[in-house]
């Protein structure tokens, strides 16, 4: 049964449902004046469409109205003499009921009360008077009016009925008994029905059925028939009760059973105690304690696992407390506290191991090198964390692995990238469900070792958000004066992880915390230049697809210019991820044809891409032929390697304005307002005409405008430009220019000289201007771009401008060699 005298529920839809269980009327409400129409005779009253109630005769329900044509017949029914019917829809999704979408049998109802809501509704109270039947609609404006006819119950005197209905009644007082929550009010008003019709009616109405089946109730006049029907599902309801009321006792029972057993079982424990026996719990318990002293832990461990132990043996295994310690136990016994491998501290094996492994990289390898010599010379130093920068695709996770492999260390890797989490780093406390070690501690347990070679990879990814702040977390693990003591929140003792090499990687450190940072060795990867990846595809790219592709007995070869096309015009990155992608392509093209026993030629030809790989997708950028006045070559470093830029200027009649435009950063945007003021205060001494700017308007554009460009090196460039433009001279095009630029008219470093050069060479430029200080870096330039390219290091702006308009090669001379360039074409310092 519906838990009677509910006061209200909101129901599905617009309006109108009802609003609660329905109950019987107070005792006033019998001097309501009854809307009954005189018994064989038709009358019209309005009518109201619920959705998801039916109202039978004899009770009290609330009802919502939200609809407008509702609100306007309760309106006009307040105004009257409050009587209108009440006729459940069929479908309570429509909106605008017509005669065929109601129930032909509905009952006729007083207003009691009409309470408006702040939301718009109202809340309306009816009384149910008797069933009518609805003959035909009269009217559908403003609202439904219908002609109605009272339908009246069938005699219920008889002796058959009584009995039914005390059948009804003793029932619905068995349910009333099992169901929880039903106030005390719905039996006093059960007791208070003496008829058969209105207690039909009253549990009809609070029954729990769906609409049609209270509807087929309310259709049901034969108050007999309609008494078997609800003792029918009272019957049902009550067997359900009964059913659940079994089962709780049964669980009651089957608790107090375990807590019986439980008992007893300690005192089984204490009696085979005293006789010396031993039960399965007792031999758990002494292997966990044989565990522990066979893990060789440290002192102070060795005492918290004892104690925990101690713990767990006044625990009993039925308490989930019990599983949580027995974990922990599991996880202190498989650390590895005193187990490590043999270093092979063979330096001339590793050299051996990093050059079969990795072309070019000369200075990390170096680097490498002197990190495993310091190993072998003080076996317990504490060595720096080295940290790999550099791009995508370059090597700084393979090279982690090749030094594992010339230590003969095991080998883990833990990837940050999108880490928000502290928790994964130092694990969370044993008081949280589910708590687990961090990723640290996991590792070093899967690999059973206590002085790996451990990559914690994409450092520059990690996050921050409520939960912690990874980076912060890191700064013990990956300090050599503190991780000796590192302690995870999940064990809450102290692991020593100073025999761990650890290798932190990113492409960039920007993102970087400066605490984080200050603890790494930062060892830069540049970019490979297409001489080196070339060395690369053919020493490791082109071997390792041939034999992932089935094609390694069938000789297949690529030649140079078609591994060169492929670097060339189908990738354009630092590393070399994409050009081994293109090549298992065209090898999957190849391994296709085989399988389909078709003739395959060997030897892949540069014109035999086009097939496997379609038309090409990059054209480098190449210098122009002859100069252009307002336009000059600046270099860009981008995430794929070095870039060809050019800078545009153009004037027209204005008034000094000045527009920039190309994805252009706000630090470009500064550099530009930099030499456009640059222009107007010094624009004398480099042939300029002053005044000129105040009649002009000047726009710079730096073309593919789809990609963002920022950074202070193209400021150089940005002069040169504007120079070139209002003096009316054309640059010389095959001068390339990068530098920052203060209002001084100095010419400050830049980074990603060695890319810059690259990409200089590549389009064939034949001078480069680069700022003094980047001196050092011209380093690592490979000895065929240090011989193609005249690199001129300027301080000065002037010297800047008199490179790129060709007046100031006279005063170019031979700058001071080094190491770098010996035996090659001589760096040129501008004095």
């Amino acid at each position: 049964m519906d838990h009677a005298l509910q006061e209200h529920e909101e129901m599905k839809g617009c309006e109108p449902a009802s609003g609660g269980v329905a109950t019987q009327p107070a005792p006033g409400d019998a001097d309501i004046e009854s809307p009954r129409p005189p018994k064989g005779e038709s009358r019209e009253l309005p009518v109201l469409p619920a959705r998801d109630v039916v109202v039978f005769p004899g009770t009290v329900v609330p009802l919502t109205i939200g609809r407008e044509k509702s609100k306007r017949l309760v309106d006009s029914v307040l105004a009257g003499d409050k009587a209108l019917v009440i006729a459940t829809q069929r479908d309570e999704e429509v909106d605008e009921p017509g005669l065929d979408d109601i129930y032909r049998v509905g009952t006729t109802t007083t207003v009691l009360k009409l309470l408006r809501m702040p939301d718009g509704s109202s809340s309306l109270l009816v009384h149910g008077v008797t069933r009518v039947g609805i003959e035909r609609l009269v009217a559908t404006e403003p609202f439904l009016r219908a002609l109605v006819h009272a339908q009246e119950d069938e005699p219920a005197d008889s002796l058959e009925v009584q009995a039914l209905a005390h059948t009804a009644r003793s029932t619905a007082e068995q349910v009333l008994e099992l169901s929880p929550n039903v106030p005390d009010e719905a039996r006093t008003v059960l007791d208070s029905i003496e008829d058969a019709e209105p207690l039909a009616d009253y549990l009809a109405a609070n029954l729990s059925l769906g609409v049609a089946q209270k509807q087929e109730l309310l259709e049901t006049f034969d108050v007999g028939e309609r008494l078997r029907k609800i003792i029918g599902t009272l019957s049902n309801q009550l067997e359900v009760l009964q059913l659940s009321k079994k089962i709780q006792t049964d669980m009651r029972a089957e608790i107090d059973k375990s807590q019986r057993e439980y008992y007893l079982q300690q005192q089984m424990q204490a009696i085979r105690k005293e006789l010396g026996e031993t039960d399965s719990g007792t031999a758990e318990l002494a292997e966990v304690a044989a565990r522990i002293k066979a893990a060789e832990m440290p002192a102070e461990v060795q005492r918290e696992a004892e104690r925990e132990l101690r713990r767990l043996e006044r625990i009993p295994q039925a308490s989930p407390e019990h599983g949580v310690i027995r974990d922990y136990l599991d996880w202190l016994c498989q650390m590895p506290w005193n187990v490590q491998t043999s270093d092979s501290l063979d330096l001339d094996r590793a050299e051996r191991i990093l050059e079969t492994d990795h072309y070019g990289l000369g200075r990390v390898k170096r680097r490498i090198l002197e990190h495993l010599a310091a190993r072998k010379l003080k076996p317990d130093g504490r060595g720096p964390i080295l940290c790999f920068v550099g791009p995508p695709g370059v090597g700084k996770t393979s090279l982690g692995q090749s030094i594992a492999r010339a230590l003969g260390r095991q080998f883990i890797r833990i990837s940050l990238g999108g880490v928000h989490d502290e928790a994964d780093i130092r694990g969370h406390r044993r008081t949280y469900i589910g708590a687990v070690p961090g990723s640290i501690v996991r590792e070093l347990r899967k690999c059973g070792a206590r002085n790996p070679v451990l990559m914690i990879d994409e450092v520059d990814k990690v996050g921050a958000d409520f939960r912690g702040d990874p980076s912060a977390a890191l700064l013990e693990v990956l300090d050599p004066a503190q991780n000796q003591t590192f302690t995870d929140h999940y064990l809450a003792v102290p692991f020593d992880l100073s025999q761990v090499l650890f290798i932190a990687t990113a492409n960039q450190m920007d993102t970087v915390t400066p605490a984080l940072r200050d603890r790494m060795e930062v060892i830069e990867l540049q970019g490979y230049t297409t001489a080196e990846k070339l060395e690369i595809g053919k020493r490791h790219l082109l071997p390792r697809q041939i034999d992932e592709h089935g094609l390694k007995g069938r000789r297949v070869r690529f030649e140079d210019d078609a591994l060169r096309m492929i670097v060339e015009h189908y990738t354009r990155e630092s590393g070399v991820r994409n050009l081994e992608r293109r090549v298992a392509s065209v090898c999957r093209g190849l391994a296709a044809k085989v399988a389909r026993g078709k003739r395959v030629r060997r030897t892949v030809r540069a014109d035999d891409l086009a097939e496997y790989l379609g038309p090409a997708r990059f054209e480098p950028e190449v210098v122009a032929g002859h100069g252009i006045p307002g336009v000059s070559n600046g270099l860009a470093y981008t995430p794929t390697g070095g870039e060809l830029i050019f800078v545009e200027a153009a004037q027209m009649p204005g008034s000094g304005g000045f527009k920039l435009t190309g994805q252009i950063g706000d630090v470009m945007k500064e550099s530009a307002e930099a030499a456009l003021t640059l222009v107007r205060s010094r624009g004398q001494d480099w042939g300029v005409d002053g005044s000129r700017l105040k009649s002009v308007d000047v726009h710079v554009h730096v073309p593919a405008g789809g990609v963002r460009k920022d950074g202070p090196s193209a400021g150089v460039a940005i002069l040169t430009a504007l120079v070139s433009l209002l003096s009316d001279r054309a640059a010389d095009p095959t001068v390339a220019l990068t530098g920052e630029i203060t209002l001084r008219g100095r010419v400050l470093p830049v980074g990603g000289i060695k890319e810059k050069l690259l990409a200089a060479h590549r389009a064939g430029v034949r001078t480069v201007v680069l700022p003094a200080r980047n001196e050092p870096d011209l380093e690592e330039l490979p000895a065929d771009v240090r011989q193609s390219l005249r690199i001129v290091l300027v301080e000065e702006v002037g010297e800047v401008l008199a490179i790129a308009f060709g007046s100031g090669g006279k005063r170019i001379v031979a700058g001071r060699r080094g190491s770098y360039n010996k035996g090659h074409r001589p760096v040129q310092r501008k004095r």
